[in-house]
């Protein structure tokens, strides 16, 4: 089990999710409103959050996320799979 900690205007919400799964679906899940407008598919920008600690616990950026020319600490939340630990702030568009 890993614990993702959201941060979103000055609120944290911890949630306890199993490994593989994504930001976005954690946040789903836990409560936590997070925008995506394309479901979820790597289409858009509206599920962007901002890796804060525990980037090294994220799958690599794939080529979705390349392709949006996501650079640094930004992830979409659709695609950036949680395998330990983590701290992100949740963009708001």
């Amino acid at each position: 089990m890993s614990n993702v900690t959201f941060i979103l205007k000055d609120q944290r919400k911890i949630v306890a999710t199993a490994d593989g799964r994504t930001l976005l679906q954690i946040a789903l899940d836990g409560g936590v409103p997070i925008e995506h407008a394309c479901g979820g598919n790597g289409f858009c920008t509206t599920c962007l959050c901002k890796v804060k600690e525990g980037a090294e616990h994220l799958s690599p950026k794939n080529d979705r996320e390349e392709m949006m020319g996501l650079e640094g600490e930004d992830r979409l939340g659709c695609q950036a799979q949680v395998r330990g630990d983590v701290t992100v702030e949740v963009v708001e568009m």
